[in-house]
């Protein structure tokens, strides 16, 4: 599918859509037993899994092209035109935060994610064992996403998937309010849009990619997205992977685009208050969705979970960093 069957068309024909069947079919505080709950003695694997660091990186903001009018931009998505930003100093995280981290954060608060309260999140149905999905439901407009009962930050693509195999993966699965709780519980909080686009630029003027101007250098991947034919023929592994893979860019983050999407504090449009995800995610290819880009842009609602977005944390600069609180399992 080219042209509108992307990741746009889907968050506003299908994501917020899934988001509003699950408000209507679960009340908010109940979840379903279907097995996938978490115990206690996993809980503390995942959580002492964690680094115990929280990588900031500083950064002196100041003025900055952002957006894009290029060929590969979505003028649908709102990506131009391209406007003159400034920003104050801020510091924003080298990763996104970890299954492990938000481990941590589960064990010290307890807290419940908007997966668990709704009883089902949605999930790539590349990623599903047959009998899931020819039996799961489905969103009309992009078939490959499927809605399962019981998936979850810890069981990413439901019932008999774990996370204890990639506790230094991004965490997927959780909410923006879910995001911006963890962010409060750290003494941090989630970059907005532009600091997020200033950051993945990593210094670059109006390059599409964190590195310049190929998505491939070399013929060498930078950035986790979808290898093979979407969505039914991939050539090599479909999925996260850690948190700090591929080279950093120039300002030392990793894997601002592909891997997983990240929420931000900004709002679609003036007239649509979704909010916004920036990055792409290791479903992004070509022959549908080119949102693998620093300026790209798409939006779901504020409860909506998906198994390909994340986020990282930022702070503003004059919030010394060792203020913040380590994600650790101590």
């Amino acid at each position: 599918m080219a042209g509108r069957g992307t990741e746009g068309e889907l968050a506003a024909a299908g994501f917020s859509a899934a988001a509003a069947d699950r408000a209507a079919s679960q009340d908010r505080g109940a979840s379903l037993d279907l097995g996938t709950a978490l115990d206690p003695e996993t809980l503390q694997r995942l959580a002492a899994a964690a680094s115990g660091e929280l990588r900031l990186v500083e950064l002196p903001g100041g003025a900055f092209r952002m957006g894009s009018d290029d060929a590969l931009a979505y003028p649908e998505d709102g990506e131009g035109p391209v406007r003159t930003v400034t920003l104050q100093p801020f510091a924003i995280a080298a990763t996104t935060v970890t299954i492990a981290d938000f481990a941590v954060f589960v064990l010290d608060t307890g807290y419940v994610t908007d997966a668990e309260r709704f009883g089902n999140a949605l999930v790539f149905g590349g990623l599903l064992p047959e009998e899931l999905r020819a039996h799961t439901p489905r969103v009309a407009a992009t078939p490959w996403w499927h809605q399962i009962a019981g998936a979850s930050w810890h069981h990413p693509e439901g019932p008999g998937s774990t996370a204890e195999h990639r506790t230094h993966h991004p965490v997927t699965q959780v909410s923006q309010r879910d995001a911006v709780a963890y962010a409060e519980w750290v003494g941090a909080r989630l970059p907005t849009e532009a600091e997020w686009e200033f950051a993945s630029r990593g210094g670059l003027d109006q390059q599409p990619f964190p590195w310049g101007t190929e998505r491939e250098p070399d013929g060498v991947p930078r950035m986790n997205t979808f290898v093979g034919r979407f969505p039914d023929a991939p050539t090599a592994p479909v999925g996260t992977v850690a948190a700090d893979a591929f080279a950093p860019n120039g300002y030392g983050l990793y894997n601002t685009t592909g891997n997983v999407w990240e929420w931000t504090t900004g709002v679609f449009s003036a007239s649509d208050d979704r909010p916004v995800m920036r990055g792409g995610s290791y479903l992004c290819h070509a022959s549908y969705c080119r949102r693998y880009r620093t300026s790209a842009r798409t939006a779901v609602t504020a409860d909506t979970s998906l198994g390909h977005a994340g986020f990282r944390l930022a702070l503003h600069r004059s919030s010394a960093p060792s203020s913040a609180r380590s994600a650790d399992a101590s």
